[in-house]
């Protein structure tokens, strides 16, 4: 085993991370240029998964000794087409969409807050009055509906004047 080094041990480590972070950075650039705008789009939780493991990838690229670009991209290359593949199947498969995305859920309608809805998506009004005031409004009286996307933001649909 090596000895732990504390403080310094010397240029070479540091230029390895210069040269192995950019190398792998530009390339994942590439890549998800390449793979389109959904992989960039809104998050729904297999999109989340994907970038909290590249994020983890990235990092241990850049501190382990023995991991090379080519490997480093191969890691990329596999995780985005995963998600290209994912998405994919999931835009021509009803049921494999409803597998691994949400469907929006329902949160308030026609003046009732719909608290089963929000119980079983840990929803609390506060944050329904939060998403209000992000829309512009002064309260739910002002407010239609209120949707949970499936990306885990809120949709606010104001009532309309005749309303």
């Amino acid at each position: 085993m090596d000895d732990p080094v504390f403080f310094w041990s010397g240029w070479e480590p540091i230029l390895r991370i210069l040269v192995v972070g950019t190398l792998t950075y530009l390339g994942i650039i590439v890549l998800l240029r390449m793979s389109g705008k959904r992989t960039l789009a809104s998050m729904n939780a297999f999109d989340f998964i994907i970038t909290i493991t590249m994020g983890s990838a990235f990092g241990r690229i850049l501190t382990a000794k023995t991991v090379s670009v080519a490997e480093s991209l191969t890691t990329f290359l596999l995780l985005v087409s995963l998600q290209y593949i994912f998405s994919f199947i999931e835009v021509r498969s009803s049921f494999f969409s409803k597998l691994i995305t949400s469907q929006p859920t329902l949160l308030f309608h026609g003046g009732n807050l719909l608290e089963k809805n929000m119980r079983k998506e840990r929803v609390r009004k506060d944050d329904l009055l939060g998403a209000v005031r992000k829309k512009g409004l002064s309260g739910l009286d002002k407010v239609e509906t209120i949707i949970l996307e499936t990306d885990g933001s809120f949709s606010v649909i104001k009532k309309t004047d005749g309303d």
